[in-house]
């Protein structure tokens, strides 16, 4: 008998994660059912969970579902996220694996990541906008506010699988790299040449900060008007991972004032209001949360879910999804997005 997958993948489909021969594979290894659409989860559960080994979504499942579904193996979150809608120490408790998807994003963000902070560097979006207006400044003139990245000190606030792909996309670049990041050891950094430093030290030695740390009851509202006030003059800031992670009343100042110039993929509120101010907030570059919406990213997921399955019901541990690890998970504070 095949083991049988729920797949819940709302918001996202089946049919953006899994390309057509990945999902001919999956149906010829497991018996899939899918919630159908408009479907309630929790009629859908009664039926099919107590014989489920893996769950595919974003499925609300406390310690009382998880005791209705004694052959479930694994829950993979294919949103990108640990989410609280699990009953996290009960799937410990139980030996069900907990995992997210989030790993495909790291390098298509990375890739923007590298294209945000080139922008700010060498002033493209004024340099462009210069031209559309008429008064395009030539030569030394147009770069009065540009600088190399290459020597430059880059500093990484959270270094997880998104600052890792950062730092590989900025190899070329030749940089001296400062990361803060209390989760990991300052041992293990130091032995890939990394220098470990507190979040001041970095804020006031870095030309450029890459700011890629998750959202946690520590981390939210990380950097507010003192942080900022900590960084170099003109230097460069660029958000990537979560908005709550920056205060951005106090960013909004800083880019104003011109102490900081910033770019950012992600905003406190989505979609941002026609009249919100940090539209036209000057030294301040936007981009509609859209670093990691690729097609290539959401069908990896697929690729990655289904490699992983096939690991687990050989009684193998998964290798290419992300594990919830019970000392973090309950740390984190992230919320539900409509795409990533």
């Amino acid at each position: 008998m095949k083991p049988l997958v729920l797949l819940d993948p709302a918001p996202r489909t089946a049919a953006e994660i899994f390309s057509p021969a990945c999902r001919a594979r999956l149906d010829a290894g497991f018996e899939v059912v899918e919630r159908p659409l408009g479907e309630a989860a929790e009629g859908w559960l009664e039926r099919f969970l107590p014989r489920a080994c893996f769950l595919l979504g974003q499925t609300d499942l406390d310690a009382a579902a998880l005791e209705r579904a004694p052959e479930l193996r694994a829950i993979v979150n294919v949103e990108g996220n640990f989410l609280p809608n699990v009953d996290y120490a009960a799937c410990f408790a139980r030996g069900v694996r907990v995992l997210t998807i989030s790993p495909v994003f790291a390098q298509p963000v990375a890739e923007l990541a590298v294209g945000l902070t080139l922008a700010l560097a060498r002033d493209i979006p004024a340099a462009h906008q210069g031209f559309v207006e008429g008064c395009e400044r030539y030569g030394l003139d147009g770069n009065r506010r540009a600088r190399l990245l290459r020597g430059a000190t880059l500093g990484f606030v959270g270094f997880g699988d998104l600052g890792r792909a950062v730092l590989e996309a900025f190899t070329g670049f030749r940089c001296r790299v400062l990361v803060h990041d209390p989760w990991l050891s300052p041992a293990a950094l130091e032995r890939e040449g990394l220098t470990p430093a507190s979040l001041d030290e970095l804020l006031g030695a870095s030309d450029v900060v890459q700011v890629v740390a998750t959202v946690t009851a520590e981390s939210r509202g990380l950097i507010g008007a003192r942080e900022l006030a900590l960084m170099k003059p003109d230097a460069l800031l660029v958000l990537l991972s979560r908005a709550a992670v920056v205060d951005f009343a106090a960013l909004a100042d800083a880019c104003r004032e011109g102490r900081v110039r910033a770019a950012t993929d992600v905003f406190p509120e989505e979609p941002l209001a026609a009249d919100d101010p940090l539209r036209t907030t000057p030294n301040l570059l936007l981009s509609a949360h859209r670093a990691g919406a690729l097609e290539s990213a959401l069908l990896e997921i697929g690729d990655r879910v289904l490699a992983d399955l096939e690991l687990m019901a050989r009684g193998l541990p998964p290798q290419n999804c992300k594990r919830a690890e019970p000392e973090l998970v309950g740390r984190l504070r992230s919320r539900p997005v409509d795409k990533s």
